[in-house]
């Protein structure tokens, strides 16, 4: 499928009739402005900040990369870059709607906006597959965990992004509304033939696989680990099962947080669309209710660093290590990842969690 929903999810962030004058969908834009500067503001301190850290705590940990590593750097450089479109966003939500910087600078946002959902999407669900082989099949599929094979899967799936968002910059994307220059907020609806269906399906390939996936992974990791506990309890001594079934059921939660009310808002009214025509009143709650959900995904950002909180024993202690004024911790102890750290809990804990 040529366009995916990080293209054409944009166009539609605003839906007007033929009569485009008979339906204001732009309003409530002073509470926008204020709500929506000061949520982006937070994201830009806490997302560059939480990212730039994990990179540099990964990279100081004197430790070899492994798999695990590889994809959540991945992540973390996403993260980051997503970071630089930010400021033109946040000037965008204080004009109240108004794109001071020019079409072609809202492309470039754009792209940067939608490749990071899709890249963060589709590198989470590395991560859960990555973990499910290192416990479920580690001896028939352990090859597709080499560090060398996971360089490759990597720059693919930064290809595959770019070619499902590369159309964003070939596009207009302001429009002039009044005496405002809005961008990523228009596009004519009726001019793309059989939309709703193109939206559905590409929201099937672009979010419910890949839930899909790691949801399977969830579970076969929770049963792999219930057996395990029931033949011998003392069987993941070290804890690297019991750290794999976390980083799936974080992973998982960043998704559901993050990523599903947004498709989930637009595969509702895609489907209204195909049976009916929504009315104004719908219209106007749907962009509303876009511009929120958006927001929820772009907190992707924010929510990452907590992955590698739970997926490194070491990112913590280096992370606290940082604000301290003295330097009392040694740095052997700070170096262990979490495959080295000893785990005082059963597996029994994970069978009982699951019940």
């Amino acid at each position: 499928m040529a366009t995916t929903a990080a293209t054409v999810a944009s166009q539609l962030t605003v839906f007007t009739y033929s009569n485009e004058s008979s339906c204001d969908v732009y309003n409530h834009h002073f509470a926008a402005k204020v709500i929506f500067s000061f949520f982006y503001t937070v994201l830009l301190v806490f997302g560059s900040c939480g990212n730039v850290l994990a990179l540099y705590v990964t990279f100081h940990r004197g430790k070899k990369i492994n798999s695990t590593d590889l994809y959540l750097i991945n992540l973390a450089v996403s993260d980051a870059l997503f970071t630089l479109a930010l400021p033109g966003r946040i000037a965008y939500y204080i004009l109240e709607f108004n794109w001071p910087f020019g079409d072609w600078f809202c492309r470039v946002t754009a792209f940067i906006f939608y490749m990071n959902t899709y890249v963060g999407i589709y590198f989470m669900t590395c991560v859960s597959v990555d973990r499910y082989i290192a416990v479920v099949h580690t001896r028939r599929l352990g090859r597709f965990r080499k560090v060398s094979r996971v360089k490759y899967i990597c720059m693919l799936i930064w290809f595959i992004v770019f070619l499902q968002t590369i159309s964003l910059l070939f596009r207009p994307m302001t429009k002039k509304i009044g005496d405002k220059l809005t961008c990523m907020e228009y596009f004519n609806f009726e001019e793309i033939p059989k939309l709703p269906f193109i939206l559905l399906g590409a929201c099937m390939i672009g979010f419910c696989l890949p839930v899909g996936i790691i949801l399977v992974c969830y579970v076969q990791i929770n049963l792999k680990l219930c057996r395990a506990a029931k033949e011998n309890p003392l069987t993941d001594k070290n804890g690297h099962h019991r750290k794999a079934f976390t980083i799936i059921l974080v992973v998982l939660l960043a998704v559901v947080i993050c990523f599903s009310p947004y498709h989930l808002n637009i595969i509702q009214f895609m489907v209204r669309k195909i049976l009916y025509q929504p009315s104004c009143s719908a219209q106007k709650a749907f962009k509303m209710s876009l511009q929120i959900t958006v927001a929820f995904m772009n907190m992707n950002c924010c929510i990452d660093p907590i992955i590698y909180f739970f997926a490194f024993r070491g990112y913590k202690r280096r992370l606290l290590r940082l604000f301290r004024t003295s330097g009392s911790v040694p740095s052997s102890s700070t170096g262990k990842s979490y495959s080295e750290s000893n785990s005082n809990s059963h597996n029994q804990g994970v069978c009982s969690s699951s019940a």
